[in-house]
């Protein structure tokens, strides 16, 4: 009697789970469920080779500035930016990834972090302030500006239609009658017909079809009249299947920064050293200026990443002809007289400026 007083007295406290546990799991699968395959894309050789190519680029950059951007660190950075968009470190004698988090905002700057540590017998949670989690993320909107984006989840519809065309593709291969044939052959008895089907086999099961040429040739014509093998395999051309997976493939590409004519099968050598460049220079340069400033400001000093010198195309010939014309070029300056700031802001002026 009392205790059912008690509890209408003071009503139990509901007990929620935490953003990083089972919960947003459930809760994440089932949105990308009801979205659409959305993500499948990632599954393709095309993503995962543009992927690799950001993860090789930031394991090669040359870092300044700190210790605890190793290689192995730079790849999961490399890694998580090309598929999450963002990538967050506990920041102890090393860093320590969180595969999953929840964070608590000010002005839309990130004060508190409670992450998922990963362990081989299950993740444990920990819990750290801004100043203690390296948290690195690109293509930030003003609605989130807390949170990163990946270039897959700015274009789901070319995501979409990439997974949807190679998941088409693969189901054709996988279902579909190709060589079978239906092969006329001359009428006989039921059984006998029955039994001349039976030992036919297809590669794709019983996917050969015996027909009689009573059944398939008009009355009065000659039984042998025009009758051969009739194909059962698709005809793909017609669907212009090829051009819609590499249209598909070639802006999917394009979201990642990677020149689609590095994927041309007759691709020359220039072409991908032109390409390595502006990947390079053009998308991932600018990324790894994040990462350091991030880095500065959470590890203390000044951090430098450089992704242009390794990831250049090394061209003898061009080096060997760059580096002579700048040795003339010095050469003329110093007959002119042109040394100190003068030729400091010459420099400048074209661009040739080192941080």
């Amino acid at each position: 009697m009392f205790g059912w007083l008690k509890r209408w007295a003071a009503p139990e406290v509901e007990k929620r789970s935490s953003g990083a546990g089972y919960t947003a799991q459930v809760m994440a699968a089932r949105e990308n469920w009801i979205s659409g395959n959305l993500t499948v894309a990632e599954l393709t050789a095309a993503v995962q080779s543009c992927v690799s190519l950001w993860e090789g680029a930031f394991t090669l950059a040359d870092v300044k500035g700190t210790d605890l951007l190793d290689r192995q660190t730079m790849a999961l950075i490399g890694r998580g930016l090309a598929l999450r968009g963002e990538a967050v470190f506990l920041i102890r004698d090393r860093l320590i990834p969180f595969t999953d988090w929840d964070l608590t905002t000010r002005d839309g700057i990130p004060r508190a972090y409670r992450g998922q540590v990963p362990e081989v017998g299950g993740g444990r949670m920990e819990t750290a302030l801004a100043a203690e989690v390296l948290h690195l993320r690109i293509a930030s909107d003003a609605f989130t500006p807390w949170a990163g984006k990946s270039p897959l989840s700015r274009v789901p519809l070319s995501a979409s239609l990439l997974a949807e065309v190679e998941t088409a593709l693969r189901d054709v291969y996988r279902d579909a009658p190709l060589g079978s044939q239906i092969v006329p052959v001359p009428d006989g008895s039921a059984d006998d017909m029955a039994t001349l089907r039976g030992s036919f086999k297809g590669r794709r099961g019983a996917a050969l079809v015996i027909e009689g040429l009573a059944q398939s040739v008009g009355a009065g014509m000659h039984p042998q009249l025009g009758k051969s093998p009739d194909q059962l395999s698709p005809d793909l051309s017609k669907s212009m299947t090829g051009e819609s997976l590499t249209a598909a493939r070639d802006a999917v590409s394009l979201a990642f920064g990677v020149l689609p004519a590095m994927m041309n099968r007759s691709v020359t050598g220039p072409a991908v050293r032109e390409a390595q460049r502006h990947l390079a220079q053009i998308v991932l340069q600018p990324l790894a200026q994040i990462v350091a400033e991030e880095a500065g400001a959470k590890l203390g000093g000044r951090v430098l990443i450089d992704v242009v010198r390794p990831m250049q195309a090394f061209d003898a010939g061009g080096k060997a002809r760059a580096l002579s014309t700048m040795i003339t070029a010095l050469a003329a300056a110093k007959e002119a007289g042109i040394d100190g700031t003068t030729l400091q802001d010459a420099l400048a002026f074209i661009d040739w400026h080192d941080e």
